[in-house]
């Protein structure tokens, strides 16, 4: 017995097609908007999408110093890093990394969202994070999108 209608789609590299979309952050949640930016970068939000390609769309944040989070976030949420020498372990709460580097928050939570192997890393470098309301993208015609 021959399933004739019964195929399944597999996105081919060459048909790609990549939009731009740009996302303000002001105002909004630092998670929510996270896996909504996960979902457009990885290529969730298709009908076309292939777990093993990377067919997502490139994302343009703005107002990355205007984003807000709920509880006792600012003072309670910690990042990490070691030197990798004894006894050198730095730590750095959230309200003090949103004043240095708004733009390592979200990059760090969308990364921790998406595959940690060679095409998550590939995936991340379509996300363009920028402190205000000015980025340099205006040439590819980004389409705003609320989240």
């Amino acid at each position: 017995m021959v399933n004739v209608g019964l195929k399944t789609f597999i996105l081919k590299k060459e048909e790609i097609k990549r939009k731009w979309f740009l996302v303000d952050a002001k105002d909004k949640n630092l998670g929510r908007l996270c896996t909504e930016i996960a979902r457009i970068l990885r290529g969730k939000n298709k009908p076309t999408y292939t777990p093993h390609l990377d067919c997502g769309d490139f994302v343009i944040v703005i107002n990355a110093d205007k984003i807000k989070v709920t509880g006792n976030k600012l003072k309670n949420k910690k990042y990490y890093r070691h030197s990798g020498y004894v006894g050198n372990l730095k730590v750095i709460n959230l309200e003090k990394m949103m004043e240095k580097s708004p733009e390592f928050v979200i990059r760090n939570a969308v990364r921790g969202m998406l595959p940690h192997n060679i095409l998550g890393r590939k995936i991340l470098k379509k996300l363009k994070i920028y402190k205000g309301e000015n980025n340099p993208h205006s040439a590819q015609k980004p389409e705003k999108i609320d989240l």
